[in-house]
């Protein structure tokens, strides 16, 4: 009961606020952490771990070619997860009230990208370096720096083995290389999904039921 009470009030903080997240979201982005990532990826000896990261430094490198770092697809990969989530909300409408209210707050996600702009705005006004989001030659070279790629490949091969359905809608458009950025704000809506799979529609329903009430209560 624990863990559904704390997933759902990170759910709201997200929502009310996403500007709440922004001392998890300059984690993201820090460069002490990538460089432990860097000296992780260094001493990492096993000869299937290094081909892995190998070829997926490739398929980084082509993304990025492809223009993979830019302000758009950002907010498509955490629309992509938030879309996901409103999907299984109107599964389990077993109170018309409590869905409404969700709803009526997160707007209908699919044609309204208001929520995942906002998102994105705190993740990029965290991020100094993302500034220049849009300029995808000069994002593609900062990343492609140092332990960054690293922590890049990691969170998604770590996303892999705990969400794979969540690593298979992204991975579709390289954005799963995109999740180290947005993990912050994004992790509590993967976890409701997680705990959709894991103990079913009653489970997240759980969550949908004290999301409502967090938010009437806003």
């Amino acid at each position: 009961m624990s863990d559904i009470i704390s997933i759902a009030d990170r759910i709201v903080d997200v929502i009310v606020s996403p500007n709440t997240i922004s001392g998890l979201i300059s984690g993201a982005t820090s460069v002490p952490v990538d460089l432990g990532y860097l000296v992780q990826g260094f001493f990492d000896t096993d000869s299937h771990s290094r081909y892995h990261r190998e070829t997926e430094r490739i398929r980084m490198m082509s993304a990025v070619k492809h223009d993979l770092l830019n302000y758009e697809h950002l907010k498509e990969a955490v629309t992509i997860i938030l879309r996901e989530f409103e999907t299984h909300v109107s599964v389990g409408e077993k109170d018309a009230f409590y869905s409404r209210t969700v709803f009526a707050v997160l707007g209908r996600i699919s044609t309204n990208s208001l929520l995942s702009s906002k998102i994105t705005n705190a993740i990029l006004d965290e991020a100094s370096f993302l500034a220049n989001m849009r300029n995808s030659l000069f994002i593609g070279n900062v990343m492609l720096i140092g332990g960054m790629m690293e922590r890049s490949i990691r969170t998604s091969d770590r996303l892999a083995a705990s969400d794979p359905y969540i690593y298979d809608l992204l991975r579709a458009r390289d954005y799963d290389l995109l999740y180290f950025l947005i993990e912050p704000a994004m992790k509590p809506f993967v976890d409701a999904l997680n705990v959709r799979q894991q103990g079913g529609q009653p489970q997240f329903d759980k969550i949908i039921k004290r999301v409502e009430e967090r938010l009437h209560g806003q």
